[in-house]
């Protein structure tokens, strides 16, 4: 019987505000919390909070036959307990069924397994530490932000304990391969690869409300009908989008949540389809053979590599500028630096950057809040400055940076003592002039006017002319 694997990803990055030029070195707090606070409540009210109460509701009422993944990243549900805690609840309730699987993934979606392994690997330790925090499920398939894969990261990711990991079944990986199988790592097999079947995936995330396809309207029941048309040898398809799918990419007026509600009736009363996790797929099946990906791929474009988050100049620069700080963030301890420091490897600050038009031109704007690429990297590069400045005074970049911040530590302390001296002198200055005698200062006479202390003019008398 052949497996549906159903994985949503949750993330949400932290907005930052209009941070202009003069901000840097006089203002230290980057984010627009009236965008994030409007935007989370909005699609808490219209995707997950009525998403989550569906899939709790199918799941109660196939006992358990239906099955889905979320891959939900650290900064959405930083945002969930500032903004929407009830979220928070809603996941809660569907981790107690037994039948939701939480996926590993790095605390900020970034793209750290591209720089850095230790920062990676710690990265995604303190999103597992979260997730099991909050829903007492320690991960044990990983997910890389947007999907990123390559043969040295499923490697990494192998020996940091995971069993399998979901990438992109990209056709220029796969060529004449199908993505509906179970695959293991080239150099690592004992890592097991789940590839993304991009039609079943696409088609539902956008094409669903789309008028012009020739498949519209899409009915739970043709979905259903398209995978059992599938060779009967294939034995899984994975399914990976956004869960914002469901009320925000397609409104309700669309019909996206009746098709929610329709799937699993639809899959399960085929006979040849059942719901899977990740982690029963990974357990019941085994892999046909290894995949190799030599250089990184990603589920995004039709390019499917990551182009659209360092395919620039404006991207590339401000991804080397930020990474320039890891080894410096690494002897780190201050709370509010190590924060901002992870927001800003959201990829999401990268996307805004992307200059690609075309056929993903529409995608790149539609999430995009900034009216040009070039205003979303002049913004995130002044904030950028501004954390240097910040992270200098704590830990500095080199030997000249040592001695200004000496001397700089040197001029405060000297302006201190100044401020002190002065306050103390002002203190004296006022209890000696309450201790002056009251009668000294009675018996002290009027001060006359200006006019009356100039000496007196003497007239000379003017010789009398001689005769």
């Amino acid at each position: 019987m052949k497996s549906v694997c159903l994985n949503f990803q949750i993330h949400q990055p932290f907005r930052y505000r209009k941070y202009r030029f003069f901000d840097i070195g006089n203002d230290a707090y980057y984010y627009d919390d009236f965008a994030n606070e409007t935007f989370m409540r909005k699609v808490a009210d219209h995707v997950y909070l009525p998403a989550n109460k569906i899939i709790h509701d199918l799941i109660i009422k196939h006992k358990g036959a239906f099955k889905v993944a979320f891959s939900l990243s650290g900064t959405v549900l930083d945002q969930f307990k500032l903004y929407a805690p009830e979220v928070i609840d809603s996941f809660a309730h569907l981790a107690a069924t037994g039948c939701v699987e939480f996926l590993s993934e790095t605390y900020a979606n970034s793209m750290a397994s591209l720089k850095d392994g230790d920062l990676f690997e710690s990265q995604v330790k303190a999103h597992d530490d979260l997730i099991e925090e909050l829903f007492g499920y320690r991960p044990k398939v990983f997910r890389n932000t947007e999907l990123i894969y390559s043969d040295e990261i499923g490697d990494r990711v192998q020996k940091m304990g995971f069993e399998a990991m979901i990438t992109e079944g990209a056709k220029h990986v796969l060529g004449w391969k199908s993505p509906n199988y179970l695959y293991c790592n080239t150099i690592n097999p004992r890592l097991k690869v789940l590839m993304r079947n991009f039609r079943f995936s696409d088609d539902l995330s956008f094409k669903f409300s789309n008028k012009e396809w020739s498949e519209y309207p899409l009915t739970a029941e043709k979905y259903a009908g398209w995978m059992v048309a599938l060779p009967k040898e294939e034995e899984v398809v994975t399914i990976f989008i956004n869960y914002e799918t469901f009320g925000q990419l397609h409104t309700k007026k669309s019909g996206i949540f009746d098709f929610l509600k329709h799937l699993p009736e639809a899959v399960l009363k085929t006979g040849e389809l059942k719901f899977s996790t990740p982690s029963e797929v990974v357990a019941s099946l085994q892999p046909i053979s290894s995949v190799h990906v030599l250089y990184p791929i990603s589920w995004a474009d039709e390019e499917r590599d990551l182009s659209a988050w360092l395919g620039n100049e404006l991207q590339k620069e401000a991804f080397e500028k930020l990474y320039l700080l890891k080894d410096r963030m690494a002897q780190c301890q201050d709370a509010a630096l190590l924060k901002d420091w992870n927001y800003l490897q959201t990829i999401d600050h990268f996307y805004y950057m992307c200059t690609k038009f075309f056929s993903d031109g529409e995608v790149h704007k539609y999430f995009n809040p900034y009216g040009t690429p070039y205003e979303a990297f002049i913004n995130y590069m002044n904030i950028l400055s501004d954390f240097k400045i910040r992270l200098n005074a704590i830990i500095p970049e080199d030997e000249k940076h040592q001695e200004l911040e000496s001397l700089r530590e040197l001029f405060q302390a000297n302006s201190k003592k100044l401020e002190l001296a002065e306050q103390e002198l002002k203190k004296i200055q006022k209890e000696v002039t309450l201790k002056e005698p009251k009668e000294t200062k009675a018996k002290k006479a009027p001060a006359k006017p200006a006019d009356t202390l100039k000496p007196k003019a003497v007239k000379s008398k003017k010789a009398a002319p001689k005769k």
